[in-house]
């Protein structure tokens, strides 16, 4: 397993500006980039909130990265047409339309630009499939994602399930990865080599039936 290359926080900086740069949904021209022992703060304002996501992924995605504090503003729309209202019937919309969202189990309330999600599902991946559907809406600043899971407690054999599919991915390093189960929350201690890894640690997790709480305590070795 490749171990990620040991930089400075000078040398940091300029592979996440470059980084930022190199990406062309994003424009990094008004963007600042400042590192300290390891961790990326950015700041500035861009023109979407997925532009504000893109920005915080692509510098997780450079090697010495230990954290990432997103700092970005979104840009309020110039276009004054764009209503909490109009925003509130879009998503309405979108979420009907998501074939990942069960039905009528979602709903968005819109205030000042800002979206927030509540209501019921099974599973994590339909949280985030709720709140995916909603971030492209032009004139959106930002989503809370305050939907709820519910679903039946994980059983016995939970926990082995969980280190079998991490087992499996040829992107993850298993023997690593601590994993405690307590009631539905799942914990994840050890450490891997990348943001990549920790989110893929995390979202086996997620996988799991019956889990509806995952902290992922999992470090960045440097």
């Amino acid at each position: 397993m490749t171990q990620p290359p040991h930089r400075t926080d000078q040398e940091l900086k300029t592979a996440v500006t470059e980084e930022l740069r190199y990406i062309p949904s994003i424009d990094a021209t008004a963007i600042e980039v400042q590192v300290s022992g390891g961790t990326v703060t950015l700041s500035g304002e861009v023109p979407s909130l997925p532009e504000r996501l893109a920005v915080k992924h692509a510098a997780m995605q450079v090697g010495g990265v230990k954290h990432v504090t997103n700092k970005t503003t979104v840009r309020t729309h110039s276009d004054s047409d764009i209503t909490d209202q109009n925003i509130a019937q879009a998503a309405g919309q979108v979420l009907a339309w998501a074939v990942d969202v069960p039905p009528n189990a979602v709903t968005a309330d819109v205030q000042d630009h800002r979206i927030t999600l509540s209501g019921h599902v099974a599973w994590e991946y339909q949280r985030n499939a709720a709140a995916r559907a909603v971030t492209y809406l032009k004139g959106v600043t930002r989503v809370s994602n305050e939907i709820s899971l519910e679903s039946p407690p994980p059983s016995g054999d939970t926990k082995a399930a969980v280190q079998a599919a991490m087992q499996r991915n040829a992107e993850l390093d298993a023997r690593r990865i601590m994993i405690d189960l307590s009631g539905a929350e799942l914990t994840l201690r050890g450490s891997v080599r990348s943001w990549s890894q920790r989110r893929a640690a995390e979202r086996s997790a997620w996988s799991a039936a019956g889990v509806t709480s995952v902290r992922n305590e999992l470090h960045i070795a440097s």
